[in-house]
């Protein structure tokens, strides 16, 4: 074969699709899911510290460390396992336990991750959850009294899930002890994989969940300010429309509106637009696992339509709005720049006409002066030429100064006003 060339990034590219396998689970077990997120106001993710955070757990356990640009982490923490996760705004730690304890949901559970190292963690818990697996001999009344007796009927769901393979039910809710509860109700045919793709669904859909939910705070605090906003904006309108405010004045009260539109867009679309990527992962998570109904319960499917789709509608319709008033304050700015434009052009108009009027009054003023130089000028051109003509016209026709100087006058002021004349025309 004809050795070619590699992409650069050929193996790379290939091998992320294989970056993130599914765990291998075999029932019974139990799951400890922690979700780490700097603070809103905090820079983007430091990748290296992330990874040192990680290392620093591993250490503890003698385990093997990841790569230097690895994003993902699948080994051994001591007799468990471990899968770590960098994401673009979080991270998340899984570790898997074999067994269960018999106080179901211990938080004592939570305690294989060291308290002085969650001290150092570089952010704040986003999620954290305890997954319990259990294997069921198919008495869906003995499940059902487990689940009454663990979760909140209120806002309790459960279904049976890929072709009947688990039963998963939760209540989304956080616990005395600060976490979420997932059940997982699994018959001993059930393949370890299935088992490990159905946690994993599991824990992404509780952390995207509460990704997506972070818009919902920042769409409320957006809703006051753009309240005002709108109010300001349809007063400038209004004004407008009715002539009652300068322009200049106006322009500039409209461009504040619109600066401050465009700076609430800048800061804030990028959390609105990671609520709608964010939701539409959970909306996957759920459709992959082929939800059934249990005993006539609510799915998840039923629950994320009642209780989180009205709260992603809501950032939508924040966002959407935030856009709405950004071009209609954009719009306005036009319209009133067309305002100023206008006024300028008319108040141009009339600075022309009034140089127009000033450079007549000029001309005829010209005019005049130019008569007055053709008196001026014959006059001492008559002079002149006395004086040259009075010795010689005195002996040759008998003429004194003042006859020579009444004959020269008329010849004089004509080829004076001849050569005014020739020079004006030329100069227009």
């Amino acid at each position: 074969m004809t050795p070619i060339e590699d992409y650069p990034r050929r193996y790379a590219l290939s091998q992320e699709l294989h970056a993130r396998p599914f765990p291998v689970l075999a029932a019974p077990c139990h799951a400890v899911f922690l979700a780490i997120k700097r603070a809103e106001n905090a820079a983007g993710r430091d990748r290296g510290q992330d990874r040192a955070h990680l290392i620093a757990l591993l250490d503890r356990f003698g385990s093997s460390h990841p790569g230097p640009e690895a994003t993902h982490y699948f080994g051994q923490l001591g007799r468990h396992r471990v899968k770590w996760e960098c994401h673009t705004e979080f991270m998340t730690y899984t570790v898997f336990v074999e067994g269960t304890k018999d106080a179901p949901f211990d938080p004592a559970a939570f305690e294989v991750f060291p308290e002085d190292w969650l001290e150092h963690a570089p952010g704040k818990r986003l999620v954290s959850a305890l997954v319990r697996v259990e294997v069921h001999d198919g008495d869906e009344d003995a499940i059902a009294r487990r689940i009454a007796e663990w979760f909140e009927a209120e806002s309790l769901a459960i279904s049976r899930v890929l072709d009947g393979s688990a039963v998963i039910a939760t209540d989304f809710r956080i616990d005395a002890t600060g976490h979420s509860r997932i059940a997982v109700f699994v018959p001993a045919t059930t393949g370890q994989r299935r088992i490990g793709r159905v946690v994993q669904r599991l824990t992404e859909i509780e952390t995207y969940k509460t990704m997506s939910m972070l818009g919902l705070p920042v769409a409320r605090d957006l809703g006051g300010r753009m309240n005002g906003l709108e109010e300001r904006l349809a007063e400038l309108v209004d004004s407008l429309s009715a002539h009652e405010a300068e322009a200049e004045e106006a322009l500039h009260a409209l461009l504040e509106v619109s600066a401050e539109l465009e700076h609430m867009a800048a800061r804030h679309g990028y959390r609105f637009a990671a609520t709608e990527a964010y939701s539409a992962i959970v909306g996957q998570r759920i459709e992959v696992l082929r939800e059934a109904r249990f005993q006539g319960r609510q799915t998840f499917r039923e629950f994320m339509m009642r209780r989180f789709d009205p709260a992603i509608r809501t950032c939508a319709s924040a966002r959407d709005r935030l856009t709405n008033l950004t071009e209609r304050a954009a719009r306005a700015a036009d319209l009133l720049r067309t305002r100023v434009d206008v006024e300028r052009s008319a108040q141009n108009q009339k600075l022309l006409e009034s140089m127009d009027r000033r450079a007549d009054a000029q001309l005829r003023l010209q005019k005049t002066v130019e008569g007055l130089s053709v008196v001026a000028v014959s006059y001492y051109a008559v002079n002149l030429a006395s004086y040259v003509v009075a010795p010689f016209a005195k002996g040759a026709v008998g003429l004194d100064k003042p006859g020579v100087t009444a004959v020269l006058t008329l010849p004089v002021v004509l080829v004076v006003w001849l050569i005014v004349r020739r020079i004006r025309k030329a100069v227009h």
